[in-house]
């Protein structure tokens, strides 16, 4: 997608030749420093929303590529193959989100605010951290899972284990990643992480199923999560960390990283099992086939909840560097954010049915009214994700604890109640409601939360 960032050179709306720039530019008052930032920064939130333009179209590119590995997933291998192995992804995912500690939010947030040597120690400490809680944690899985996901007991054998211990901790660092491309702003390497990660999964996948290996999709996944790994550390310890170390930066590092982590850390633990628990729930009660229908909706769909995800995580670096504008960036996402959403709902909903019938016609009958609802639950989403990336801008944690422990509940009390009646059109028809009922407040008390900007 192309960047709204307006040429530097010229106010916007103006041609070049009207606003005498190539005159200026031909003397020294381009070294004045008012005029570098005027030739620095975009206009009126023009990095904002070209970051996450960035960053959805990672999400968007992942997305299409993951539609292409899904399809050629669901040609090769059984309904049942596909969704235990959409389950073991969950299950990594949903570990190295927990073993990770949120420490990516926590480098969006304070990583713009590192000077000097501090940030490529800062994100050091964060790999080691999160790879060694996420390998302990999906030790601790493997331990429990007669208990937790009898389904998924072919992980205990001693190959398996270690690959799945091995991913869950590649994934948490994967997932760092991310953080601290965002928060040195260079969102294009975001895009080109996932880029690489979705393009040599597919090309794995394509190699396993000429072999006819069975293990096929996971052997392809955690080998991409291997290539995407080595190259992004490359980039960013090799150029991105010693060029921030180079730029000047009046700032200290702010005081009270580990509270905030601590706490923010709370809030992504009630997220992250919200969106990865569910299709343990679907795996367990309504068996793989179904997991496998849900999966695929749920990923199509989660591309429209990556929309406000990522804008939020751009409104959240941008605020380290102007806090006084939040609240006007804040109603800049929503506004462009409700429009781009809308568009994709429309989009999806009209689509369904053709879309899924690609993977096949069982897909096609369980999957298209999940798909729907799934997608008009993004619209909601998008207000719940910009309070929240309001409340951590501001540290106020407790209200993006609250928010987050809310949707948690939600979604995983009304699928308990749900599914046994209504199967995966009650799954997606609790994700639309448990969103609903917390964005309609949301709403009605924006100017409480986000107030107008005053003159």
């Amino acid at each position: 997608m192309a960047a709204l960032r307006t040429p530097a050179s010229r106010p916007p709306g103006l041609p070049a030749a009207q606003c005498g720039y190539p005159e200026l530019l031909r003397t020294r008052v381009r070294g004045l420093p008012a005029v570098r930032r005027l030739r620095a920064e975009p206009a009126d939130g023009g990095r904002l929303l070209r970051n996450g333009h960035l960053l959805t179209l990672s999400s968007l590119l992942t997305a299409s590529l993951g539609a292409v590995f899904w399809l050629f997933a669901t040609s090769w291998y059984s309904v049942r193959d596909v969704g235990l192995a959409y389950a073991v992804v969950s299950a990594a995912t949903l570990l190295a989100g927990f073993g990770q500690l949120n420490l990516n939010d926590v480098l969006i947030r304070f990583l713009p605010a590192a000077a000097g040597r501090r940030p490529a120690r800062l994100v050091l400490r964060c790999y080691l951290a999160a790879g060694t809680a996420s390998a302990l944690a999906a030790v601790g899985f493997l331990l429990l899972i007669p208990r937790l996901a009898p389904g998924l007991d072919f992980l205990r054998s001693w190959p398996a284990a270690l690959g799945f211990v091995a991913g869950t901790a590649g994934y948490a660092i994967f997932v760092i990643q991310d953080g601290a491309l965002t928060g040195l702003r260079r969102p294009g390497w975001v895009l080109a992480e996932n880029g690489v990660f979705a393009v040599v999964k597919t090309l794995l996948l394509l190699l396993c199923g000429l072999l006819v290996v069975r293990s096929g999709i996971l052997l392809s996944w955690a080998g991409a999560l291997a290539v995407s790994l080595t190259v992004t550390s490359g980039y960013l310890f090799g150029r991105a960390l010693p060029e921030r170390r180079r730029q000047r930066h009046p700032d200290p590092l702010p005081t009270g990283l580990l509270r905030y982590a601590a706490a923010d850390y709370l809030g992504s633990l009630f997220r992250l099992s919200a969106y990865n628990v569910v299709p343990l729930l679907v795996l367990n009660q309504l068996g793989p086939e179904h997991n496998a229908y849900f999966s695929l909706a749920w990923v199509i769909a989660y591309a429209l909840f990556q929309v406000a995800w990522n804008m939020s995580a751009s409104l959240i670096v941008e605020a380290a560097h102007e806090p006084a504008r939040l609240a006007e960036h804040a109603r800049t996402v929503l506004r462009h954010n409700a429009a781009l959403i809308g568009a994709g709902v429309v989009l999806v909903i009209a689509l369904a049915p053709w879309v899924l019938r690609v993977f096949g016609p069982g897909y096609a009958a369980e999957g298209t009214t999940p798909l729907r609802l799934l997608a008009l639950a993004a619209l909601p989403n998008l207000v719940l994700d910009v309070a929240i990336a309001v409340a951590r801008a501001r540290r106020r944690l407790g209200w993006a604890v609250g928010l987050q422990g809310a949707l948690c509940v939600l979604v995983l009390g009304l699928v308990t109640v749900l599914m046994p009646v209504l199967g995966l059109t009650g799954v997606a028809l609790a994700w639309l409601l448990a969103e609903c009922v917390l964005a309609l407040p949301l709403l009605l008390t924006m100017r409480r939360w986000l107030p107008e900007r005053r003159t």
